[in-house]
């Protein structure tokens, strides 16, 4: 199972209250939007990525979540981030989302972006920031 160290970067997110079920414990689909947040937040701070006009966009065509243990409200959830592979036209990002001070993760996943013009929806090549913003998130041999 993937450890805190295997993760190159981090982002903390807290738990709100709806983010529990009724067992206690977060919700399983609230477990992708974390892996979403983590994801975009790089995209955007350290990519330059401009949701809402950048001619180039990022859509998710694959997802994946392991449960490795429950995350509850109240608590902070470190986010973490890598990139698996980096191709011409799109990405695999894996996420770790681990309790707070947890070096074992409560959950590991991935999901694909392939990057494609706003207006078609055709592929094309992952933009040069976003790509420069991606590299030193990749892991060789993961």
């Amino acid at each position: 199972m993937l450890q805190r160290s295997d993760f190159r970067r981090f982002l903390a997110i807290p738990t709100r209250w709806m983010d529990n079920d009724s067992y206690g414990h977060v919700n399983n689909v609230v477990y992708y939007s974390y892996f979403d947040t983590v994801v975009n937040e790089h995209l955007i701070s350290v990519g330059g990525l401009d949701i809402r006009d950048a001619p180039v966009i990022g859509l998710v065509v694959e997802t994946c979540c392991r449960f490795h243990r429950p995350l509850s409200f109240p608590g902070v959830v470190d986010a973490g981030l890598r990139v698996a592979r980096l191709g011409d036209t799109s990405v695999r990002y894996e996420i770790g989302l681990f309790g707070q001070g947890d070096d074992a993760a409560a959950a590991t996943g991935h999901f694909v972006h392939v990057w494609v013009e706003r207006a078609t929806n055709r592929p094309t090549r992952v933009p040069t920031a976003i790509r420069t913003a991606l590299a030193d998130l990749l892991v060789a041999g993961s």
